[in-house]
């Protein structure tokens, strides 16, 4: 299911939890942000309620705790944001972003290498169409 739900800056940070360490109490989210965010359980709740009105996360009742549920797909998020972005900054042009991560000297050996290989399998997926 490829759902085009935009999650803020924060939303991510709590939906990475929530791929990684489902299902999570409201307690265990505010814990394993507080040294990055000093979020409060309000606001942990607050953001929950919102990103559960998006259909990004549901819940259960789990004895006195809700537990909260990824609904939306890492790899689903990953695509919506990744098109976002590139239309946002580059005009939708993977080259001119990849132009100006070589210009800026953003890319590593490594990184060029994998851009070969990610380029070589799409190219051969090409050809097999």
């Amino acid at each position: 299911m490829n759902q085009k739900i935009n999650l803020s800056d924060g939303e991510w940070k709590l939906m990475n939890l929530l791929w990684e360490k489902a299902p999570c109490t409201i307690a265990q989210l505010v814990f394993a942000l507080k040294d990055d965010t000093g979020w409060t359980k309000g606001t942990v709740f607050m953001m929950l309620s919102r990103m559960t009105d998006k259909g990004a996360v549901r819940f259960e009742k789990g004895g006195r705790s809700k537990l909260y549920y990824p609904v939306l797909k890492k790899e689903d998020a990953a695509y919506h944001e990744t098109g976002s972005f590139l239309s946002k900054v580059y005009n939708g042009s993977i080259g001119l972003m990849v132009a100006s991560m070589a210009g800026q000297k953003a890319l590593t050996k490594k990184d060029i290498d994998e851009l070969y290989d990610i380029l070589r399998e799409a190219e051969k997926e090409a050809d097999n169409d």
